[in-house]
Order: structure tokens, then C-alpha cells, then sequence
């Protein structure tokens, strides 16, 4: 059996660590580091989303409030209270979760977040700042798949890493924290155009596959004592289970893990490092805000 690259048991120390963190932070400035989550509508997974979020927020000490918004807030009316956020010197971190309603133009949103509170890590000029290596916040996913390998000693430094899926939320970022220091990979980024993806994925000492596409990497597209990690999540119908689906990753574990070296789970992975992330990133705006950094 591969080694197993347990998301939650890493996340579950990177907590405590953030709960030291956030006491220190108190005793210092009277107050915890504030996280606003902004909720639009009231789509089942983004509100589950949000509440494990804000739940692990407050489990660590932080100030995390959720601000619900109806289904039927305009644009208009969304950038507004992100500008009120954002003029709101006890607020450090504001997270507003995607997807929005159609008619709102979630680049617009994006923007309108201030970089230095922007603990998503998805404003252009973090992900420029990232691209450069001159600081800002990193997204939390692939952020948290760089710490999961670096907690667990995987070698990433001359090391051939495939990247499957080039989102500006997974993708993209992931490619641009692996080739960077300290983690020196040479990357290949991989998406729905590549001709024969298999021959890529082969080549892979590392394979990072984010599509949203149950099971499409199968055993003969991995190389044989690869490090596979898994941020796909989704829901299949399973009539035998008490919910009636269950969660399954872009990977097809059951035939993929007996080939490689090691392989993050699904669900339990990749997920809970997303999480333990983003209040790494809040503590981080805070102490920024206030000179720590």
C-alpha cells in the first residue's frame, strides 16, 4: 500500500499551531485577527463550505462571522459591503464564496477585494505577487498541497510535476508554487486541449490532478511510484449509502493506489489542508496589517 497523505491529521497540527498563533496576536493587541465570509444565496454547498470554514475559524480563536446574503443582491449591492469591509480597520480578512449567482461577475468581486485582506489569495495582484516571489498570499488549496508534501518530506526539487486542470483558483497557482523556491520542480501544465494527456501523466513524479472529473486519471495514466495528490471532489449517486451519494476524487483511487508511492485520500486530503490554509493566510493579513510583517 502507498504511503497515505492524511489531509486531516496534518491540518489537525496546522491548527493548533494557528490557535498558539491567535492567542499570541490577542495578548498583543487586545482583539483575535477578524474574518468576514461573505455567503450569497443559499446554495447547499457553498453554505456547507462556509460553515466548516467559519467553524474552524472559531475553533482556533479567530473572529470569523458569517455575513448571509440573499439570493437576489445585486452586484451593486455586493461590491458595496465588500468596499464597507474593506474601509473596516477590525476586519483583516474577508472571504467572499464562489460561486456567485450569474448575474454578478465574480472578477468583478475579486477585485473589488483589498489585496492585503484578500485571504482567498485570489486578487491579481497576490497572484502576481506569487508569480513573482515577492510575497502576497498564495490560494489557499494549492497552498495547502505544497505544505501537505512539505510536512510529509516529499521531494519536490528536480522533480517532473504534472499539473492537470489550470484554473486561476488551483491549476495556475499550483504550477507557479511548485517551480518556485524552495520547492524547485520543473512543471508541465496539462488541460481539456493537451493531445494524449495519458503521455504527459506518465511522465509525472508528481501528479496534481484538479478537473472536477470523477475518476478520469486511471492506472494507465500514472508512472509507477509516483506521488499522486487529488483536489477533484465529486458527488456520485451510491443507492446503498444512507445519503445516497458518496465523494469521490478526480483520481480512481482503487486502481491508481496499489502503483503509487504515495496518494492523498478522497474525501480527507486536500480538503482540510484548503481550510487550515485560509486561517494561516488570516493570521498572516492580520500580523501584515498591523506591522507585524
Amino acid at each position: 500500500m502507498p504511503l497515505l497523505l492524511d489531509g486531516a491529521v496534518v491540518a489537525a497540527t496546522i491548527r493548533a499551531e494557528v490557535a498558539v498563533d491567535v492567542a499570541a496576536f490577542r495578548a498583543r493587541y487586545g482583539r483575535a485577527p477578524a474574518l468576514r465570509v461573505v455567503l450569497v444565496g443559499d446554495h447547499p454547498a457553498s453554505a456547507s463550505y462556509v460553515r466548516g470554514k467559519t467553524r474552524a475559524a472559531a475553533e482556533v480563536g479567530l473572529d470569523a462571522q458569517t455575513i448571509p446574503l440573499p439570493d437576489t443582491t445585486t452586484e451593486a449591492e455586493l461590491l458595496s459591503l465588500v468596499a464597507g469591509l474593506n474601509a473596516d480597520d477590525a476586519v483583516d480578512g474577508i472571504l467572499v464564496q464562489l460561486p456567485l449567482p450569474d448575474r454578478i461577475a465574480e472578477r468583478h468581486v475579486i477585485e473589488a477585494v483589498h489585496p492585503s485582506k484578500d485571504v482567498d489569495g485570489f486578487h491579481p495582484v497576490n497572484a502576481g505577487r506569487v508569480v513573482t516571489t515577492t510575497g502576497g498570499m498564495a490560494p489557499c488549496t494549492p497552498s495547502g498541497v505544497v505544505e501537505l508534501l512539505r510536512r510529509y518530506e516529499i521531494p519536490t526539487v528536480g522533480k517532473h510535476a504534472v499539473v492537470v486542470g489550470r484554473s486561476n483558483i488551483v491549476g495556475r497557482p499550483m504550477a507557479w508554487l511548485l517551480t518556485r523556491p524552495p520547492q524547485n520542480a520543473t512543471v508541465t501544465l496539462c488541460h481539456r486541449f493537451t493531445p494524449d494527456l495519458g503521455a504527459m501523466t506518465r511522465q509525472a513524479d508528481l501528479l496534481v490532478v484538479a478537473v472536477g472529473q470523477a475518476g478520469m486519471i486511471t492506472e494507465g495514466m500514472v508512472k509507477p511510484g509516483a506521488v499522486v495528490v487529488d483536489v477533484g471532489i465529486n458527488r456520485i449517486e451510491a443507492p446503498e449509502t444512507e445519503r445516497g451519494y458518496r465523494l469521490v476524487g478526480d483520481v480512481d483511487f482503487e486502481s491508481v493506489a496499489h502503483k503509487v508511492s504515495a496518494i492523498t485520500p478522497v474525501p480527507g486530503g486536500v480538503g482540510p489542508m484548503t481550510i487550515a490554509m485560509l486561517l494561516c493566510n488570516t493570521v498572516s493579513a492580520a500580523r501584515a496589517r498591523l506591522g507585524q510583517i
